[in-house]
């Protein structure tokens, strides 16, 4: 079985990430660190058994915050000046993240006579900004100071820089003598008799500002508590529907996927500059997921959407709670730096030191151009898996502001297209989902004036307007309203066909430059025209089979640029690599257009990289490098593992393959499967629909696509579609 994918492990809780190499340890020149609201609250970490780092046998995560360290020691001589063998002792390190670090020390003496040594542990702090440790430039703005209580055995960093204030303590309990601070470090001494073991508790408490240190979990050895803590505060998960397949592999991806999105959900926290609105949002069911571990723990508006709308069958909760949190951020004024206007939904927020004291604009930021829609759309989907009207009420305000700026802010130049240009001095370049500043690029290779106009955005506002219009004709009955939403949708359909159609190569040009002048070059953006379902079925035709030439169809996936582009880099971030949420977006448009084998191609190549990934886990992207008989598929250094809508892409392939089209308010979930030959049976249990669970299994027979046999505990409530 082949492995592919990072060698540092990573454990996250909530907003909290700690990513350290597999012994443990933490420098502070890698990308490592425990993080919390965005700031690196312990930047070194190191242990030392009589003088030398202990040997490591193994080490594992356990659960989404927690893991295990074994040890062994290198010969060495003890504090009596006694020659130590090697293998001697054993050192478990077991260490859970949750509001704050609990770690479990446990030495044992196998040998046949008394040991006398120093166990020490080296906490180091440098309070960097997440942003900072992210692109290697670190820079100190402040004062660390450290302070050492004998009394309690309590190591305290602290961190100011004007009104910024960070800190953390160490508490430590011991077995035995209680710890010595010297040489930056936690000096144990330890007499150990044979077969004896000692023990001891680092306590990490993270204070944020002037509060109190968190609570940090008191309870030793907790590994799976973190886990059992979630799943208790979110009755939603007990509630979520269960898969189960005829293919094991397909079975234990899923699962992975499954308990990853459960484990990326993370409370709304608000900046200081909006802390105002702690009282309107305190009783509200607020979680939301985190894009990606380690760099995204934070609230951004696209992940959190496209999440919410891959996720729909699994729980629809996940989408009501991202959009309530969303319009709590939802714009109201005009704010150039951070390229925010009235009714657009946010991009990017962060808590840490920079954006604090005004340093990013991310308090929050508003650079994106597709969260808006995306969050008319999730609406507009949401309402059809819970039909309840009461909630539609509470959020359709919000959804007509987002309407409002789609029209007059979204169309800059008001020529009926959707253009994004940043007004901010250090936003975004590109703010579509393809928001890196080398994504999007002239055949050439040199960048395009903005503003721009890329072919997946006017998709978007297609889909999203023929969604909201559907939703205020069958719940609210409004006739006029409806039409007037699907006829602005159609004329930006019609000036997809027109302007952006490119018949010498068989696709959508990427985009449209400052000058309208077409961006003439190949990539995956048009490939999700076919997801929204805002193109011509002929030329969905002739944009599928194009999708599948060699220079876009890698064997892994789509490349997100072909390869005959100069600009091409297969180990780029979005001119030549894969990302999997891309590629299922496009196959369930390929499902939508009635291309079966083709949807089914892709995820199965899907399917076949998570299986070579660690712990089955898809990434945020990876090489796009041609496969072939013996290859496999070749991360990207610096991909978040796991990330949200990865994960999501896996659950999103179950429903593409059963093609689910829920009708909440009238109880009815319509289906159209298309099963594989590797993946002949699926079974869903409890999938929530309205105030109804709905338990099914679709089967293929004979190996034969179009002879299906769907059982089902609730047959009045399924539609089988031809």
């Amino acid at each position: 079985m082949i492995h592919v994918g990072p060698v540092e492990m990573t454990l996250h809780y909530d907003d909290e990430v700690f990513v350290c190499d597999p012994n443990a340890r933490l420098s502070s020149t890698k990308p490592q660190g425990y993080f919390i609201a965005d700031t690196r609250l312990a930047s070194g970490y190191r242990l030392k058994i009589g003088r030398a780092a202990p040997v490591l046998l193994n080490s594992s995560e356990v659960a989404q915050n927690s893991a295990r360290f074994e040890y062994t020691n290198e010969e060495f001589i003890d504090d009596e000046g006694t020659v130590v063998a090697e293998n001697t002792l054993h050192l478990r390190l077991d260490r859970v993240l949750g509001r704050g670090v609990h770690e479990d020390y446990d030495l044992t003496n196998f040998s046949n006579r008394p040991i006398t040594l120093v166990l020490e542990v080296s906490v180091e702090s440098d309070f960097a900004d997440l942003f900072d440790v992210k692109e290697k430039r670190l820079q100190r703005r402040g004062l660390i100071t450290t302070n050492w209580d004998e009394a309690t055995a309590i190591l305290v960093n602290s961190f100011v820089n004007g009104g910024f204030v960070r800190s953390i303590q160490f508490e430590a309990v011991s077995s035995g003598a209680k710890p010595v601070y010297a040489n930056g470090g936690l000096a144990f001494s330890i007499i150990l008799q044979p077969n004896q073991t000692w023990n001891a508790c680092l306590i990490w408490r993270p204070t944020l500002s002037d509060q109190i240190p968190l609570a940090t979990n008191q309870v030793c050895h907790d590994l799976l508590g973190g886990a059992k803590e979630m799943e208790a505060t979110e009755p939603w998960m007990a509630n979520s529907t269960r898969f189960f397949t005829s293919n094991p592999n397909v079975n234990a991806t899923v699962q992975q996927a499954l308990d990853d999105l459960i484990g990326l959900r993370m409370r709304l926290q608000l900046p200081k500059s909006m802390q105002k609105l702690n009282s309107e949002i305190q009783d509200q069911d607020l979680w939301l997921p985190a894009a990606g571990i380690p760099w995204f723990v934070s609230v951004f508006g696209r992940d959190a959407l496209t999440v919410s709308l891959q996720s729909l069958h699994v729980s629809y909760k996940f989408a009501e709670g991202s959009l309530k949190a969303l319009s709590v951020l939802q714009a109201t004024e005009t704010d150039d730096e951070r390229d925010m206007q009235p009714g657009k939904i946010e991009h990017e927020l962060r808590l840490g030191e920079l954006a604090e004291l005004g340093l990013v604009p991310h308090t929050p930021y508003y650079g994106t151009h597709d969260a808006t829609p995306l969050f008319v759309l999730t609406a507009a989907q949401t309402w059809k898996w819970h039909g309840d009207i009461s909630q539609l009420n509470r959020i359709r305000p919000h959804v007509e502001a987002a309407l409002g700026w789609i029209d007059k802010y979204g169309d800059i130049d008001n020529d009926g297209l959707q253009e994004y240009a940043t007004k901010s001095s250090s936003g975004y370049f590109n703010q579509g989902w393809k928001d890196d500043g080398t994504a999007i690029v002239h055949a050439d290779g040199s960048y395009p004036e903005l503003p721009i106009a890329t072919c997946e955005i006017q998709g978007l506002v297609v889909a999203a307007k023929r969604a909201w219009a559907d939703v205020v004709f069958n719940a609210y009955g409004e006739k006029g309203y409806s039409q007037k939403l699907n006829d602005e949708a159609d004329r930006l359909s019609y000036l997809i066909e027109t302007k952006f159609f490119w018949a010498e190569q068989n696709t959508y040009f990427l985009g449209l430059d400052g000058n309208k002048n077409p961006i003439e070059s190949v990539a995956s953006n048009a490939g999700q025209l076919l997801y929204y379902e805002a193109i011509e079925p002929e030329r969905a035709a002739i944009l599928t089979k194009r999708l599948f030439e060699e220079d876009l169809w890698s064997g892994w996936g789509i490349r997100t640029l072909s390869s005959m582009h100069p600009s091409y880099n297969p180990f780029s971030y979005q001119t030549g690599s894969v990302w999997p949420h891309d590629n299922v977006l496009i196959a369930d448009g390929m499902r939508k257009y009635g291309f079966d084998t083709e949807a089914q191609r892709i995820a199965k190549a899907m399917f076949d990289a998570a299986e070579c990934f660690v712990n089955r886990r898809l990434p945020e992207l990876f090489s796009g490098l041609k496969r072939d008989e013996a290859s496999f598929p070749v991360q990207f250094l610096g991909a978040n593992v796991p990330q949200a809508w990865a994960s999501g892409a896996v659950v999103h392939m179950i429903s593409m393959l059963l093609g689910l089209k829920p009708n909440a308010k009238d109880g009815l979930l319509a289906m159209s499967p298309a099963l594989p030959e590797w993946l002949e049976k699926i079974s869903l249990s409890g999938l929530p629909l309205g105030d109804k669970r709905i338990d099914f299994e679709v089967e293929r027979i004979a190996g034969k696509n179009h002879n299906l046999k769907v059982d089902s505990y609730n047959s009045e409530n399924i539609v089988l579609e031809s």
